[in-house]
């Protein structure tokens, strides 16, 4: 009887992670070592691993991956240049006069700043700097403060544009494709990462409706958990119409570029991600010294005309016969070229003096950097976990559980769930997602909501004690006065909702594949 040397890897992996060693260096490890072990007992073909050049090949030359260092861009350059802070005081100045208010503050602009960067540590950490001191000082208890924070910081998992489902729609199409190609279909449907956008943002504004409405609820019944604010001190008051225009009308607009243009398919992904990296960066440079704020407007002014330009005139070049309107348009065009290139020159300086373009790109690398190193040593993982046999073993212990299709989806939502508190998202996208995705869409079940599904899943167990990411985030910036045990207390009611979600999401499905099908239908 030979050695379940596919099971083993996992064992090993779980073991290597309690060293210390990065993630990177583990995954990469197992594999290698394993893959020895696998040769030297007949079982694995070590010709197998030249697979991953093409694999690494195509993860670094992959289109849609180039969203990723942009979308992380973006949200960096907001958090750096305290647009994240404005936001958040505004919307807590706005609700703190109700029962839970400030609470409810936290979860929108929660919502927002997923919206608009994607990352749960940014996130978790910007409002556990800002709100947490303040709903302390407020007389907000602990438990329900840390809770509501982070919940509120895990919405990056699920609410677009999310580096989530920008991993996970690469990893997802290929395994539909696979399912497809088992079911001899041979002109194959594709995952976009703007139909997985499409259908996480219905599921994550139910989530944010059920914080909500668990939060006022909750203090509606116990008054003393979060007191409303009594509006003596200066900070308490409510923020004037033009203080609300100034906090919430910049982000929103950004969000609504980016999204909007996804969702509505007049953009990429990646090219939504390149026009909210410009966007963010623009809305820096209005809160830095110097002659930004004119070189702003000037790159705006002439990115409008540079797009009416091109919906009213063929300003293609070395045309011959070019009619004389068409020329004046290109000389045009040209002019405000070059307008916005100086403009955005003026404005990089300005930021880069400020120190706000240095910390933001410095941070975009080193993230960049560790998610695709990652990203190649999973893909290594998942290659050795497939010749070693895991693939076909997986298959048939999903074949073999009760409850046939349902069973193995309750299955694998559970594993994802534990692996969670242990992986990291893309680790999982591209360890698991291979390995039970192809089975189960070969069975049925539609991609865009098992992918969905996957990312509740995630964000669930990101939550969950004791070793959720969001409560490590949030520990590493709180008081001393807040203990660990009153996070992990203040997230159990949090758990419970996110639950809750997965279980409406998998009762209607429709939550997930309804707006997809109405703005992708061909």
């Amino acid at each position: 009887m030979s050695l379940p040397l596919d099971l083993l890897m996992f064992v090993g992996l779980g073991l290597f992670l309690v060293s210390g060693v990065p993630m990177v260096f583990v995954l990469a490890g197992t594999a290698i070592l394993f893959a020895l072990l696998g040769a030297a007992l007949g079982v694995f073909s070590l010709p197998l691993l030249g697979a991953l050049i093409p694999r690494v090949f195509s993860v670094m030359t992959s289109e849609t991956l180039v969203a990723i260092p942009l979308f992380v861009f973006m949200g960096l350059m907001l958090e750096r240049s305290k647009i994240a802070e404005e936001l958040l005081e505004a919307m807590g100045r706005m609700f703190g006069r109700v029962r839970g208010g400030l609470a409810v503050s936290v979860s929108l602009v929660g919502m927002l700043l997923a919206a608009s960067t994607g990352i749960v540590g940014a996130t978790t950490v910007t409002m556990g700097l800002m709100a947490l001191p303040v709903m302390l000082r407020r007389g907000y208890r602990p438990e329900f403060a840390c809770g509501s924070i982070c919940a509120a910081g895990t919405l990056g998992q699920i609410i677009p544009p999310s580096t989530v489902m920008v991993v996970m729609g690469e990893v997802l199409s290929a395994a539909y494709q696979q399912a497809q190609f088992a079911q001899g279909k041979f002109s194959v449907e594709t995952v976009s990462v703007g139909q997985l956008f499409a259908g996480s943002l219905l599921p994550g504004l139910l989530l944010v409706g059920l914080y909500i409405v668990f939060q006022l609820g909750y203090s509606f019944l116990r008054p003393q958990v979060a007191p409303a604010l009594t509006g003596q001190a200066g900070d308490d008051k409510r923020p004037s119409a033009r203080e609300l225009f100034h906090a919430l009308v910049p982000p929103l607009a950004l969000i609504a570029a980016v999204l909007g243009s996804i969702l509505g398919g007049i953009a990429t992904p990646t090219e939504a991600a390149a026009i909210g990296a410009v966007g963010a960066t623009l809305l820096a440079a209005r809160r830095v010294e110097g002659r930004s704020r004119w070189a702003v407007w000037t790159v705006v002014g002439c990115s409008v005309v540079l797009l009416a330009l091109a919906r009213g005139f063929d300003l293609r070049l070395g045309r011959d016969g070019v009619a004389p309107g068409d020329q004046a348009a290109i000389y045009a065009a040209q002019a405000a070229a070059l307008l916005l290139v100086a403009g955005l020159a003026v404005v990089l300086r300005d930021l880069g003096r400020s120190g706000v373009l240095g910390a933001a790109a410095g941070a975009t690398m080193s993230i960049n950097a560790m998610v695709f190193s990652i990203v190649i040593g999973a893909s290594l993982f998942s290659l050795v976990f497939i010749g070693l046999g895991g693939e076909t073993r997986v298959e048939r212990l999903l074949s073999d559980l009760p409850g046939g299709t349902t069973g193995a989806l309750l299955a694998v939502m559970a594993t994802i769930f534990f692996l969670g508190m242990w992986l990291d998202y893309v680790e999982i996208s591209i360890i698991v997602i291979p390995v039970v995705g192809p089975f189960l869409m070969k069975a049925g079940v539609d991609p865009i909501w098992f992918g969905v599904m996957v990312a509740l899943a995630m964000q669930t167990s990101f939550l969950t004690p004791p070793v959720g990411y969001t409560l490590s985030y949030l520990r590493a910036v709180a008081p001393r006065s807040v203990t660990t045990g009153m996070i992990w207390r203040g997230a159990a009611p949090f758990v419970a909702l996110q639950i809750t979600a997965m279980g409406i999401v998998a009762l209607w499905p429709q939550l997930a594949t309804w707006l997809p099908r109405l703005l992708f239908a061909k």
